[in-house]
């Protein structure tokens, strides 16, 4: 297919899902994707909802996972408490990818209490922002545990910045240990995102679906393709990665949070839009 076939498809498909996101079609199995990862959204884009209405968000808008964090699911949630927002989960069609961003320490104890958090909750992915003293602890873990880290980046200034600097960290550690790429962090970087998922390939198990006007450290949010992403081909260096089926595939929109449902809508018709071209979907 040329680029201008892709470009006029991708136009098309675009105003059918967004009427389809909008709720004006029913929400049906994306079986053109099969086999690939399952298109979910990190909680922290609806925090100005409770939990519950950010769910039922989640699953109206079309999104087959989501991805927690500690403002809608504390670490220090009872049993009963992980048990019941598992099965809310489960009951509106949808499965739990991560729980993130969450900091490793030194501290082994307090590291193992965050794991078994993570098995309780069934989730195969924990994203993180690990001290460098953390690594010893989170080796055994994962292997004792069989759930994988994904180092999260979070821009200029952090202390994981660029891909290097992942890299650098799990060289030599358990195969688990990897990286969550927060695509929009790393356009503030000044890092290309296609690039940034060939240097991590082997070993990325999540990804922040975001996009930056700029490439720079101050710099607004936007809908997805309207900055620096290119979606369509950041989805196709996603599959020559051989990106986990069950890996924490997250869109996540940071921008208007007492009222983003509009803007996550259009960046989830985007991304619906291109993952049928990518996977040659007629």
């Amino acid at each position: 297919m040329s680029l201008q076939s892709r470009r006029s498809f991708i136009r098309q498909t675009f105003s059918v899902a967004a009427i389809g996101a909008c709720g004006l079609m029913p929400r049906v199995a994306h079986a053109a994707e099969a086999g690939g990862p399952k298109l979910g959204i990190q909680l922290y884009s609806l925090r100005g909802y409770k939990v519950d209405e950010a769910l039922k968000h989640a699953r109206d808008m079309g999104f087959e996972q989501v991805e927690f964090y500690s403002g809608m699911l504390p670490l220090n949630s009872s049993d009963e408490e992980i048990a019941a927002m598992k099965k809310q989960v489960a009951d509106l069609g949808m499965s739990i990818s991560g729980h993130g961003v969450n900091r490793f320490t030194k501290d082994a104890s307090e590291n193992r209490k965050t794991f078994e958090f993570a098995k309780k909750l069934g989730t195969p992915c924990i994203t993180a922002d690990p001290d460098f003293d953390s690594f010893d602890s989170l080796n055994e873990l994962v292997k004792e545990f069989d759930i994988r880290v994904a180092i999260h980046n979070h821009g200029p200034t952090h202390r994981y910045n660029k891909a290097i600097d992942v890299l650098r960290v799990i060289e030599g550690r358990d195969e688990r240990i990897g990286a969550c790429a927060d695509l929009g962090h790393y356009i503030r970087s000044g890092q290309n995102a296609a690039e940034v998922i060939r240097l991590l390939k082997g070993r990325l198990y999540g990804i922040h679906l975001k996009d930056f006007a700029e490439m720079k450290d101050k710099t607004k949010g936007v809908i997805l393709g309207r900055g620096h992403l290119n979606v369509e081909e950041v989805l196709a260096e996603l599959k020559l990665a051989e990106f986990p089926a069950n890996g924490a595939f997250s869109l996540e929109y940071e921008e208007n949070e007492k009222n983003p449902l509009a803007d996550i809508r259009e960046c989830y018709a985007v991304t619906r839009a291109a993952m049928k071209v990518v996977s040659g979907a007629n």
